[in-house]
């Protein structure tokens, strides 16, 4: 089996969505967890008690909200940038750099095919995040809401995305495509072939 090898541009922009979307994941692990409205409210709640100092709690929230400001505008940034990824990415096999996936080919493997189809329903919901994120921040106000309920969603499929990525990885590693995580770092000899 010819093994898989990857361009430079294609190992750029791989690495760039792949740290982009890690980076996201820490600004949505923040918003949830410790830099979460109501969590920040609380502590300052619990600190203004033992002060001669009061707000209320409006205040309180707008507050919290303007703590945990500058890191969603991370958040936001990183979409931006995750938008001219995939553009750049989606343009590129219009010059031969990457192809696009096909798993209708002929003399495809059931594995082939399988892991083309998740690639495809991938693109299509970055496609769907990155649309409903451009929307929230440039759309009509009265989107705003139900957008980002549909937004918020793209948590678990790009968590499970990852997970099945990583695993294939593995696999692939281990079994019938040794050394696969050295060339798309390092890139390998090139070929003509069908890249993800």
């Amino acid at each position: 089996m010819e093994k898989t090898t990857y361009s430079k541009i294609y190992r750029v922009i791989h690495w760039a969505i792949g740290i982009s979307f890690l980076l996201l994941l820490v600004t949505i692990f923040l918003r949830s967890t410790w830099l979460n409205k109501r969590h920040l409210a609380d502590i300052i709640q619990n600190y203004l008690q033992g002060t001669d100092q009061t707000l209320s709690r409006k205040q309180i929230w707008a507050l919290a909200g303007q703590i945990r400001h500058p890191m969603w505008q991370w958040h936001i940034y990183l979409g931006y940038v995750l938008t001219g990824l995939f553009a750049i990415r989606f343009t590129l096999p219009l010059f031969g750099e990457m192809k696009f996936q096909n798993p209708l080919g002929k003399g495809l493997s059931a594995k082939e095919k399988m892991k083309k189809w998740t690639y495809i329903i991938f693109y299509v919901c970055v496609v769907g995040s990155l649309t409903t994120g451009l929307l929230i921040e440039w759309g009509p106000g009265t989107w705003r809401r139900p957008l980002e309920e549909v937004h918020q969603l793209s948590i678990y499929y790009l968590l499970a995305f990852i997970v099945i990525h990583w695993a294939g990885v593995f696999i692939a590693e281990f079994t019938d495509e040794k050394g696969i995580v050295s060339r798309i770092v390092s890139g390998g000899k090139r070929r003509t072939g069908n890249f993800e």
